[in-house]
């Protein structure tokens, strides 16, 4: 019962949206304020379930309705948003600047929080249904390359230099914003043309996954700016970049600087628990779905959040996922508090 905790933050985005003034930043209190200092006082408990509980825990239908929940939780915030910035611009303004910026960093928030990382725990599935949930989810960051990228790129060359989102040993988070953000979407092209040529498919076809996604997310924003106006479509997008940026901050911290060996066949070796930093903050992990459990998500991606485990031999970040996210906007107090933590075979 305790991920219910998690519905705080998109409850918050829309009060912010609903109440205005200081409150329109709500989103941003909630995960840059409440959550770090709950984690300061919070536990950061190591235990891991018997085999037993894991396999019940495993297979309670509870955990699942739990992230289909989000699906409308998002849209139906999206939507209020919209309509809130329409109510503005037909009531000639009613809205101050400064509200405007907090009700879409809120939203972005949740956009980022909901529509990708829920969507990175269904994209994980091999159920049509957990399948479509997440690409209806990553829509909304206009970010549905991710669930090719992700899945069949970054899971196999996470930590090495061939993965875009693994984070180089003092490579700045606004470096890697550009490598991974560009890198990550290349990519998913790239891995789709290959996919279909060795089916001995057109790559210029429906059958192309990419070309599908840039059909939904153009189809999305073209219905945006014609239910809300096209102005609303930058907004729209707004949302959009601030969520996936937010997703790539994750990535900067997940993986900063650890990095798999070449063995002399050429390959590297089978990734291990050690080359992701944890985070046991609980209240972190509650809402992001123990995505902070980060090492045994990569150690077994098949493995549903509820039974995710903690690893001695993981890295272990200093603080929380928002509070580290923090610490890398700005390189030189990052570099200070984590370059020390990095193995030192890494550094070159």
């Amino acid at each position: 019962m305790k991920y219910l905790i998690a519905y705080i933050a998109p409850l918050a985005a829309f009060w912010g949206l609903y109440q205005g003034g200081i409150w329109s930043f709500s989103g941003i209190y909630v995960a840059f304020v409440l959550i770090p200092l709950l984690e300061i006082v919070g536990p950061k408990p190591t235990d891991n379930f018997s085999p037993e509980e894991e396999s019940k825990r495993g297979v309670s239908v509870f955990f699942d309705i739990l992230l289909y929940l989000n699906v409308p939780l998002l849209w139906g915030l999206i939507i209020y948003y919209f309509e809130r910035l329409g109510a503005h611009a037909a009531g000639g303004g009613t809205l101050a600047a400064y509200e405007i910026v907090g009700m879409t960093c809120s939203v972005g928030i949740i956009v980022g929080t909901i529509g990708i990382n829920v969507a990175h725990e269904l994209g994980h599935r091999h159920h049509p249904f957990d399948q479509f949930m997440a690409r209806v989810l990553l829509l909304s960051a206009l970010y549905l390359h991710f669930n090719i990228e992700h899945n069949r790129g970054h899971h196999k060359n996470v930590a090495t230099n061939e993965d875009p989102a693994s984070a180089r040993y003092g490579e700045s988070l606004y470096a890697f914003w550009l490598r991974s953000v560009t890198g990550g979407y290349l990519n998913a092209w790239r891995l789709e043309r290959e996919r279909l040529e060795r089916q001995n498919l057109p790559v210029w076809s429906w059958r192309n996954e990419m070309v599908r996604f840039t059909f939904f997310e153009i189809a999305y924003l073209l219905t945006v700016g014609l239910l809300y106006g096209w102005w609303m479509t930058g907004f729209a997008v707004a949302i959009a970049v601030f969520g996936f940026l937010l997703l790539e901050s994750v990535n900067y911290i997940e993986h900063y600087g650890l990095r798999r060996q070449k063995l002399p066949s050429g390959r590297y070796e089978p990734v291990k628990p050690w080359h992701s930093w944890n985070s046991n903050h609980e209240v972190g992990r509650i809402f992001l779905y123990e995505l902070t459990r980060h090492s045994d998500h990569h150690y077994k991606a098949t493995r549903k959040y509820q039974v995710l485990r903690h690893f001695e031999e993981s890295p272990q970040l200093p603080f929380g996922y928002p509070t580290s996210i923090i610490l890398s906007l700005a390189p030189p107090l990052w570099f200070g508090v984590m370059n020390g933590r990095v193995p030192k075979e890494v550094e070159a």
